[in-house]
């Protein structure tokens, strides 16, 4: 019983972990990019239009969660999903939210739905 609930326990943390990157869309368009292969931060900003300072918050975020990891090349970091499982598991919920129903939750600056 009490390993039933430990295993429980850390699947939901996590989840958590997870569902906390993706809550932002800067972050969720992040591991998107990552989706295909390493990024510097440089690119990532530029291809999304912010700062390398919010990438570069971001990116300490999605390392924190344990989604992504930096891989050092001289004096540069080259940043890419830390498990291959995760591209995976990004294009089955986007598969999956697109197959239910786009409209059913919009977002907007107040939150969902």
């Amino acid at each position: 019983m009490y390993c039933r609930l430990m295993q429980t326990l850390v699947e939901r943390d996590a989840l958590a972990r997870f569902g906390y990157a993706l809550s932002d869309a800067t972050r969720a368009s992040i591991l998107l990019s990552l989706r295909n292969g390493g990024r510097y931060p440089s690119d990532l900003a530029d291809q999304m239009q912010v700062s390398r300072q919010i990438v570069s918050n971001h990116l300490a975020c999605l390392r924190g969660c344990g989604l992504v990891v930096a891989v050092p090349e001289g004096r540069r970091s080259r940043y890419e999903l830390a498990d291959g499982r995760i591209a995976h598991a990004l294009d089955d919920l986007v598969g999956l939210v697109l197959a239910v129903d786009p409209a059913c939750c919009p977002v907007s600056d107040e939150g969902c739905c």
